[in-house]
């Protein structure tokens, strides 16, 4: 097992991480900004080293001082949390480079399936349905364009390569938009992720997200923990998460994990990971994979009693894995409410001091944060200030506890998006599953695309 590891990020996941370790027998590492001295993890871990002023681009994406972090204070190896540098190929080579264990996959497969256009390549050779679409990025012969369009039939999206979180996409209905519309998306690509590589797919009208979680390990092992349904989403930023999805029978879970965990075993995956899905009229159809633990990883964590973050860390001290596909039964039902530190309405970040916080309590809760009263909530960072988790023995229970959670929860001096989540929870289409991901926006905003 790893002796001690560096916590490369901030907020809950990081205490989340801490955690694990600590139940593992771990040693902890806290890197955090100027602005993050008074996190919980940083009180908590066992060390702690200051890497920079409170831009992030100062501190959590600053590699050296990370590394360098972990040189000083003797630590073997490296968690990256998700977002920052999790997905940082770069950062993952130069972390192996420099003799310590990167806690999650190798640099070429982050490589591999960062870029859209040969993580979709791999998918289709390892069996994974795949959105129909160009096959590969576009060129600039404007009739082939057309033509292709054309074949894959309107309307289509024009998605950057390099993209995600939902920036990098353009949708076009008419071909008289096409050539204007990947003159655009390539520019924003360009100018965003340096790498103007876009490529085509047909554009799904009113798709549901489900997602599929992999654990694989370094000796050829790879199993599935079942599907999220991660539809509940505004700007193609999730909102609320359950597992099981709504309307997934056995068999269809069967079929969809037997390919992921195929492709795992293809493309020589380590380490927890996400196989991102639009799924629409009983077919899935792969959009991308994450190479990293999930926001909402909680729910899968509930209905299976897997703890991923665990595994994670077990698989980089280059143990198997603790479970086999047959060891995993899906027990209830879980809902996560993301909580932001913003207005319910307008969606402007709210930072600011929590003068009172009251966690929720009772059976089948959980939350996942990382504050306390008189915890200032920086104006730098990401919004979301926790998670609020709850699992019952059916989906009716874990959404009555939900309901129950969201009126006991206080945090006070800032605004939050808790009325938001209650008006979500108490939503008649919530109750009977299966929105798109078009709803909330379209049902609850009325905004249009």
């Amino acid at each position: 097992m790893l002796e001690k590891v560096v916590i490369a990020n901030r907020g809950e996941i990081a205490l989340r991480i801490l955690r694990a370790c600590r139940e593992l027998g771990i040693k902890t590492v806290a890197v955090h900004s100027t602005a993050d001295e008074d996190l919980m993890h940083v009180r908590l871990a066992d060390e702690s080293v200051c890497i920079g002023p409170a831009s992030a681009q100062a501190s959590y994406l600053n590699i050296p001082a990370i590394i360098s972090a972990a040189e000083i204070t003797d630590a073997v190896g490296i968690h990256p949390g998700y977002g920052f540098l999790a997905e940082n190929a770069d950062f993952a080579e130069q972390v192996e480079q420099s003799g310590f264990t990167f806690i999650g996959p190798r640099a070429d497969t982050i490589r591999l399936m960062g870029d859209k256009v040969s993580a979709i390549s791999a998918m289709k050779k390892a069996g994974v349905p795949c959105v129909p679409g160009s096959d590969g990025p576009l060129g600039n012969n404007e009739k082939d364009n057309i033509a292709m369009a054309k074949r894959i039939g309107y309307p289509v999206i024009i998605k950057a390569a390099g993209g995600g979180g939902g920036r990098g996409m353009r949708v076009v209905r008419k071909e008289s938009e096409l050539v204007k519309a990947i003159e655009l998306t390539k520019a924003e690509a360009g100018s965003a992720f340096n790498n103007d590589m876009v490529y085509m797919e047909k554009f799904l009208e009113n798709p549901r997200h489900i997602e599929i979680q992999v654990l694989a390990d370094s000796h050829g092992n790879a199993i599935y923990l079942g599907e999220r349904d991660c539809s509940m989403q505004r700007r193609h930023q999730k909102v609320v998460e359950e597992a099981p999805a709504p309307g997934i029978s056995e068999q269809m879970r069967r079929h969809i994990g037997e390919r992921c965990v195929q492709a795992c075993k293809e493309i020589g995956y380590r380490g927890a990971g996400t196989f991102e899905f639009l799924y629409e009229k009983g077919e899935f159809y792969f959009i991308e994979m994450n190479t990293r633990v999930q926001v909402e990883h909680p729910v899968t964590e509930l209905i299976t009693g897997v703890d991923i973050i665990k595994e994670q860390l077990r698989i980089a001290s280059n143990q198997p894995l603790s479970f086999k596909q047959e060891d995993i039964k899906l027990n209830g039902h879980s809902i996560e409410c993301r909580i932001n530190a913003e207005d319910p309405d307008t969606f402007i970040p709210s930072p600011g001091v929590i003068q009172r916080y009251h966690a929720p309590g009772g059976p089948g809760i959980r939350i996942d944060s990382h504050i306390y009263a008189t915890y200032k909530v920086p104006p730098y960072y990401d919004s979301m200030i926790g998670k609020l988790i709850t699992h019952g023995e059916t989906r009716e229970v874990a959404i009555a506890r939900m309901q129950m959670a969201l009126e006991e929860i206080v945090i006070d001096g800032i605004k939050t998006n808790i009325p938001l989540q209650k008006r979500i929870l108490a939503d008649a289409n919530f109750h009977k599953g299966g929105t798109n991901i078009h709803y909330l926006e379209q049902h609850m905003f009325g905004e249009k695309e």
